[in-house]
Formats: structure tokens, C-alpha cells, sequence
């Protein structure tokens, strides 16, 4: 798994859906500032909480990860 790809993923499906922070954080059943750690890179995001994301923004897994770039 390229780190910085997700990283960067998770970042831009946020932005594009117009989403804060606070947002995705609340729909993930964390706190805004566990998921900024996400999105910085400092914590692994949990399984849990990518197959949530993937839910939220119509996307695979795969796509998340950067092992494709098809969403």
C-alpha cells in the first residue's frame, strides 16, 4: 500500500464532497482530531473505517489504497 497515495485519496474524496472534517469523523463514529491524524498520516487508518469511507463515497477499496485508479 503506497501511504502517501491514501493519504492524499482520503483527502481529496473529503474536499470533493464538500465535507469538513468534523463530517467524515462523525459518520466514521470518531473524532475530528483522529481523523485529521488520518489524513496527515501520523495514525493507520482501521479496516473499519476505510469500508466505511468506501460506503460514503462510492469508491473501492482499491481505489483508497492506489492499487487502482478506477473508483
Amino acid at each position: 500500500m503506497n501511504n502517501m497515495t491514501y493519504i492524499q485519496r482520503i483527502r481529496d474524496l473529503r474536499e470533493d464532497s464538500d465535507k469538513t472534517q468534523q463530517e467524515v469523523a462523525d459518520y466514521l463514529g470518531t473524532s475530528q482530531t483522529m481523523y485529521a491524524r488520518y489524513e496527515r498520516g501520523a495514525n493507520e487508518l482501521p479496516i473499519r473505517h476505510l469500508l466505511a469511507l468506501c460506503d460514503l463515497y462510492h469508491v473501492s477499496a482499491d481505489f483508497i489504497l492506489g492499487r487502482s485508479n478506477k473508483k
